[in-house]
């Protein structure tokens, strides 16, 4: 019977030093995550932001790669106009990737 209660505590001791060597790997990996979807949060909000800021007359580039200037704007739609033949594209407002213009009121 005391063979079998050593037996179980070396086991024991031998799950428990396990768990503590792979502590410190599964501590930095959360903590990566965390700030892996911190970074991530705070680049979608401000990519939400400058959407939300786009105004009539701004030089826009879509996701799609085409250049234009925003004519027209209804909630969730835009009108562009590209080109000089100043053709009109309507798109979707989630597919603008950049603002090209530079206002002056907005602090940096």
């Amino acid at each position: 019977m005391l063979q079998f209660v050593l037996a179980t505590t070396d086991t024991q001791d031998l799950g428990m030093s396990s768990l503590l060597t792979f502590l410190p790997l599964i501590l930095i990996m959360v903590v990566f995550y965390f700030f892996m979807n911190r970074s991530n949060k705070k680049r979608e909000k401000q990519v939400q932001d400058m959407r939300s800021s786009v105004d009539i007359g701004d030089e826009i580039v879509t996701s799609g790669g085409i250049i234009g200037r925003v004519v027209s704007m209804r909630e969730d739609t835009i009108v562009i106009e590209t080109g000089g033949d100043r053709n009109k594209v309507r798109i979707a407002r989630w597919a603008i990737q950049a603002n090209n213009t530079v206002h002056d009121d907005k602090p940096q």
